[in-house]
């Protein structure tokens, strides 16, 4: 009976869509939703408080002393208005970020998660796309709570603000596509040392806390190359009502950013258990 499961799953991966993907990833979801029902709570909250925080102490605090700013399409807004939608995009890359690189990191190379899943009828493209939709579930979370705390302070100037959270689901889908895609080449925990070096000098500077037109202009070429910098706009642009065409250009970035992704997750894993 073996014998004849293990010549059936040989056929069903030869060559084609079949190799990928068998159009399952729920099934990834879900194991991960069982998983976490065993996790650490506290460690799941602190990615949400973390942007929480910062909105309180520099958007009400320091605020204060600066009054309003004024953005980058020339109107003025308060302070604390100018950082939320920011931190939003923070806070939806922020859990993005983390199942879909330390969580992944450990299944990959510690649990050997994925060379089971992949001994069953599951392809590489439906544990990729499971463990992504997985981790964008964690950044949709934190960024409703956010979204509700930014409701509450009055910080949603417009009701295009609604809209903020598709795109909240896009910018987790993008970080957590190609989280997973640069971890799956990771094999020590020195290496994964890398991303917290990239993620912070990129929450700094992506006109997370001030206008981008602060910097000299070949540093502004710059920080507009980076992921989070799109998200902030975007998601700045949705809240406040200050709406447009560039817009369509972040969106179009996110969607290469999570096609690009998806498949370097998808072939890394074909080749390390299945090639």
């Amino acid at each position: 009976m073996s014998a004849v499961v293990e010549v059936s799953s040989t056929v069903a991966r030869r060559g084609g869509v079949r190799a990928l993907w068998a159009g399952n990833p729920g099934a990834v979801v879900q194991r991960g939703l069982i998983a976490a029902r065993s996790s650490s709570w506290a460690v799941v909250l602190s990615g949400f408080f973390e942007p929480v925080f910062y909105l309180a102490s520099m958007g009400i605090g320091l605020g204060a002393l600066i009054g309003d700013v004024e953005t980058a399409q020339g109107a003025s807004i308060s302070y604390a208005a100018f950082i939320a939608p920011a931190l939003l995009a923070v806070s939806a890359m922020n859990g993005a970020i983390y199942d879909s690189t330390w969580n992944v990191f450990f299944k990959l190379n510690y649990g050997k998660l994925y060379e089971g899943m992949l001994a069953t009828s599951l392809g590489p493209l439906d544990v990729a796309l499971g463990e992504i939709l997985y981790a964008l579930l964690r950044g949709l979370a934190y960024a409703t709570g956010f979204m509700i705390i930014m409701q509450i302070l009055g910080l949603n100037l417009a009701w295009t603000a609604v809209l903020a959270l598709p795109a909240v689901v896009l910018i987790a889908f993008g970080f957590a596509s190609l989280g997973m895609a640069v971890t799956s080449y990771m094999k020590t925990f020195q290496q994964m040392d890398w991303i917290n070096f990239v993620l912070l000098p990129m929450f700094l500077f992506s006109a997370t806390f001030y206008p981008i037109t602060v910097y000299p202009g070949w540093v502004q070429q710059i920080v507009m190359a980076l992921p989070l910098w799109h998200g902030v706009e975007l998601i700045r642009g949705l809240t406040t009502g200050i709406l447009n065409v560039d817009m369509l250009w972040h969106v179009l970035y996110y969607v290469v950013m999570i096609a690009i992704g998806l498949v370097f997750t998808t072939k890394r894993l074909r080749a390390l258990f299945l090639d």
